[in-house]
């Protein structure tokens, strides 16, 4: 599917962001502590430099334009989203394996959220606005 303009930048970070998931869910099913220590560090390292400047544009630049009542709960589900992510953090931190396989699994369904629901609401409105 093709992308606006405006969401094509986001939508490739998405790619990395994926190939990060899948990764971090390898990694804390391996039972190998260093794998989990590993993707750990990976993952707040991803985080900090991709993720949440990723997460900031979406929050300052497009959900503003959910503004309808109809938008919602899109908005609500990408706040939230952003919140977990956020908060599995500290788990990285402590290298908890669960935390890591929660974080890939949560980024996992957040991507495929965005791209399946979030991403074609915005393209509707930014049509409308032309």
């Amino acid at each position: 599917m093709r992308r606006s303009v405006a969401l094509q930048p986001l939508s490739r970070e998405h790619h990395t962001a994926l190939t990060l998931a899948k990764a971090c869910e390898r990694a804390a099913q391996s039972g190998d502590k260093e794998k989990v220590n590993k993707a750990c560090q990976r993952a707040i390292q991803s985080f900090s430099d991709e993720l949440e400047p990723h997460f900031q544009h979406e929050e300052q630049s497009l959900l503003p334009l959910l503004n309808g009542a109809e938008t919602r709960q899109l908005e609500q589900r990408t706040l939230a989203d952003h919140r977990q992510l956020r908060g599995l953090l500290d788990g990285l931190r402590q290298g908890d394996s669960g935390a890591l396989d929660g974080f890939g699994k949560c980024l996992a369904a957040h991507i495929r959220f965005e791209e399946r629901e979030l991403f074609p609401a915005l393209e509707s409105i930014l049509a409308a606005s032309l």
